[in-house]
């Protein structure tokens, strides 16, 4: 199965974190002073908050995957485009150690898709380079997955 994933900035994650809940009539399935995540089932999102971005709104979207091969199934897809990629292969971003590549649509949205493989507990172990726009970018931004 895939989820859709949102990643927001916001500046006062606890006022959002009450909002949201009271929106997806549920709790953060995980919190942390920087950072929250609902893993929601219907319909299926990953929507994560962070304060870690320089303003309010959109960081990324991007596309959560159950195992390696839809996640590679996404990533020949994004070649067969001839989208500029990124791949990040295994690294650490947003309390999570996963599998990783980026694309950015005309617009110049970064998106994500992933396939997490593990929790852990620290926000990133190094920082990698990543589109201008995204989470995790080793650009002037702060990391935000």
């Amino acid at each position: 199965m895939k989820r859709f994933h949102v990643h927001l900035h916001v500046d006062d994650l606890n006022r959002s974190i009450g909002f949201y809940s009271q929106l997806f009539a549920a709790q953060p399935a995980r919190v942390e002073t920087d950072y929250a995540k609902w893993m929601l089932e219907d319909p299926p999102v990953n929507f994560a908050i962070s304060t870690r971005g320089s303003k309010p709104g959109i960081d990324h979207l991007g596309i959560q995957t159950d195992d390696a091969q839809e996640l590679a199934v996404l990533k020949t897809r994004a070649e067969a485009a001839d989208m500029t990629l990124l791949d990040e292969g295994a690294t650490t971003c947003c309390y999570a150690r996963s599998e990783k590549h980026w694309v950015t649509d005309p617009q110049g949205v970064a998106w994500e898709h992933f396939h997490t493989l593990g929790n852990i507990p620290v926000f990133n172990e190094a920082q990698h380079p990543a589109p201008a726009s995204a989470c995790c970018s080793g650009s002037s931004r702060t990391p935000c997955c």
